[in-house]
């Protein structure tokens, strides 16, 4: 476990040029550790070895990287050569050219380097030096020509900056006022806008990918989990375009562009329907549903001949049950279960004098109200000891007969999970239903990542948690009052059971470890797409007859 207190977090725009799931990422200059505990968080499967020059820093960076070499940037890393994923070179190397030469034989065939380098030609210290205060430019500082001389030197390929400069107005204000010394603006701008250069390169183009989602409107962190998240993670890989929206539009993409359009829990019950799936189809997009509940929740999808799943090229959801129920009607489907894109550091546990449970789920007060009686019981016997931070369900929070309790209506996902940490217990009720078999084990997996101790009802957490150990299986209302009572007695236990399901989700449930598998089930699909879209128009003899 990372020591406490934590370096501050890096940079968010050098977060943001991070592939998500590496298996081996390697840190030129990595200073006191802040990108190696974050990536830990972000990435925690992900080896991580690293080089620092300065003795002190490297010292204090060593808890959070697998081992960390006291040595310069332009020396690289002890590692075998073509088994990293990600090479960051950062800091003041004295000589950028060497740093990237010793970089680049450590790149896996997909691996990326990306580099952040000061700019010399930054237009601030142009107008310090016009200003008559000349300061010399930071060590390491390159221009961009220098940067991308060393980059084809190295047998590498500059691939993509961050589209976002900041101070873009002001640089160009400064443009506008130096223009007959400088001549084309835009030209001088591209070399001397950034402060800096986050810049990616490769031993060879990415393979492109363009992914367009039409989501839900938001709705208690469904459309997070199931699109933003997983699909985010995938366009930070280089290559990978990404438009989510209600309705967005299809992005202008090469003919020879893999391109896939996932409908987020579409329903495609209209008569509208094929001719929607067809709009897209003709345009060249493999189009994927993504599905994640019992279907025969809404009768319209089984009234138009569950065309939701039959009428488009594949389907993709989160349990096995779930996709044993879709492959009835389109046998392309794929299993990705759900996730959590940052494993948190703990945040409860600080006070075991009163513990504090979590109950916050959309729409089970049915699952909840047989277990109140017990809940009320311990909550009478603790005396303050124990708290209800409720989300949503206000019958129960009414229920309640203690002082020690909130309520929250639906909150935003960010909020929620905010919520969520700073708690000790979560309980997770679920009833013996159709409709809840086919639910998810997601609030054990966002629960788990907070170091919760999860109490559950059998039903569908029985199958991810082990009882004992990750989390407590309830298979009676009845028994909920005697496990309240012994973690109250031994909060000792609760936050090593939490600490245990963190761990579990650290190996089993980070979006980050999920992009591989994710990328290639995509970049198989469009493989296969003159397959996958006649295997369509014989499912879908509606979209068939719009052909012609």
């Amino acid at each position: 476990m990372s020591p406490d207190p934590l370096p501050p977090p890096p940079d968010p725009a050098l977060c943001a040029r991070i592939p998500a799931g590496l298996r081996l990422a390697i840190e030129i200059g990595c200073g006191d550790g802040a990108f190696g505990a974050w990536l830990a968080r972000r990435d925690p499967l992900c080896r991580r070895i690293a080089t620092e020059a300065n003795p002190e820093r490297a010292a204090r960076a060593a808890p959070h990287y697998e081992a960390v070499h006291v040595a310069s940037p332009e020396s690289g890393a002890p590692a075998e050569p073509g088994t990293a994923d990600l090479v960051l070179v950062r800091g003041a190397p004295a000589d950028p050219a060497a740093a990237i030469r010793a970089a680049a034989p450590l790149l896996a065939p997909d691996g990326v380097l990306l580099l952040d380098l000061p700019n010399a030609a930054h237009w601030r210290v142009a107008e310090r030096l016009l200003a008559g205060s000349p300061a010399p430019p930071p060590a390491g500082a390159v221009t961009l020509g220098r940067l991308l001389e060393s980059l084809r030197a190295a047998g590498l390929v500059p691939l993509d900056l961050p589209p976002e400069i900041p101070e873009i107005a002001e640089a160009r204000a400064f443009a506008g006022r130096v223009s007959p010394a400088i001549g084309d603006i835009e030209a001088y701008l591209s070399r001397a806008a950034r402060p800096r250069w986050l810049l990616r390169a490769a031993t060879r183009p990415p393979r492109p990918l363009a992914l367009l989602a039409h989501v839900l409107k938001p709705v208690g962190g469904v459309n997070e989990v199931r699109v933003d998240l997983p699909l985010g993670a995938l366009a930070t890989r280089p290559g990978i375009s990404l438009r989510i929206g209600q309705q967005p539009e299809a992005p202008q993409a090469a003919g020879d562009t893999p391109r896939v359009l996932v409908l987020h829990r579409r329903l495609l019950s209209s008569p509208q329907a094929p001719a929607f799936v067809q709009h897209f189809r003709r345009r060249g997009w493999i189009v994927v549903q993504e599905f994640d509940d019992d279907p025969s929740h809404w009768p319209v999808i089984a009234a138009s001949g569950h065309f939701a799943f039959r009428g488009v090229h594949a389907v993709q959801t989160t349990t096995t049950r779930l996709g044993a129920l879709f492959r009835e009607f389109n046998v392309e489907v794929a299993v990705f279960p759900n996730t959590v894109a940052e494993l948190p550091l703990p945040a409860n546990f600080r006070d075991t004098s009163r513990l504090t449970l979590f109950l916050g789920a959309l729409r089970r007060e049915a699952d909840t109200a047989p277990f109140l009686p017990a809940l009320n019981e311990v909550l009478e016997e603790a005396e303050g000891r124990l708290a209800v931070e409720v989300v949503f369900d206000r019958a129960a929070f009414d229920a309640l007969r203690t002082p020690h309790k909130r309520f929250h209506p639906l909150l935003p996902y960010p909020a929620y999970r905010r919520l969520m940490a700073g708690c000790e217990i979560a309980f997770l009720p679920l009833a013996d239903t159709p409709f809840n078999n086919c639910k998810s084990d997601l609030k054990f997996v966002e629960a788990g990542a907070h170091g919760l101790c999860c109490l559950a009802s059998p039903v569908v957490y029985g199958a991810t948690i082990r009882d004992g150990e990750t989390g407590l299986i309830l298979l009676e209302p009845a028994e909920l009052a005697a496990v309240l009572r012994r973690l109250l007695a031994d909060p000792a236990r609760a936050k090593a059971i939490g600490a245990a399901a963190r761990d579990w989700v650290r190996q089993n449930r980070m979006t980050a470890s999920q992009v591989p598998t994710r990328l290639a089930w995509y970049h198989g699909l469009w493989d296969r797409r003159a397959e996958l879209d006649a295997a369509l128009l014989r499912r879908a003899p509606e979209i068939a007859a719009l052909e012609g």
